[in-house]
């Protein structure tokens, strides 16, 4: 198994990973454009930007997508990890551990004081990962405010 930056060839491959993200959230499926622009944006991102890795046996089995913010609590820019998926069937293999090491070495060589990331309360396979890679929880809570349309 690798772990390496997308390829705008691993497109096809991972707008259906992503969907299944969807699917394991429970909420509807974005457009498979809007998508496929998101995977290819943070292809051609500089790393300092954005960036998107891949996990690959036989074929693409995994992905995570990073970006970026500042932080007034830490007087610098962090890296977000936005999404993590590695297919049900590769699941238990290393694979998310992996993924999350490339993301913080990739992190670290852009001078990022921190790799912050989210899930639900309910996925305790995950905060299992997250736990084991070193991971601390957190304690603020996430609000969404969706913009769109005319006000």
């Amino acid at each position: 198994m690798n772990v390496r930056p997308a390829t705008h060839d691993d497109v096809e491959a991972i707008v259906p990973l992503m969907l299944a993200y969807c699917d394991f959230y429970e909420v509807e499926h974005p457009d498979d454009a809007g998508l496929t622009e998101m995977a290819k944006t943070l292809i051609d991102a500089p790393d300092d930007r954005g960036f998107l890795l891949v996990a690959v046996a036989s074929e693409v089995v995994g992905f995570a997508a990073c970006g970026w913010k500042w932080s007034s609590l830490r007087g610098a820019r962090c890296v977000v990890m936005e999404d993590l998926y590695i297919d049900p069937g590769s699941r238990g293999e290393g694979i998310a551990d992996r993924l999350i090491g490339e993301c913080a070495g990739i992190a670290r060589r852009n001078g990022a004081v921190a790799m912050l990331w989210e899930t639900q309360p309910t996925n305790k396979r995950a905060q299992a990962v997250y736990n084991r890679v070193g991971g601390k929880p957190e304690t603020q809570i996430e609000y969404e405010l969706v913009l769109g349309g005319e006000e």
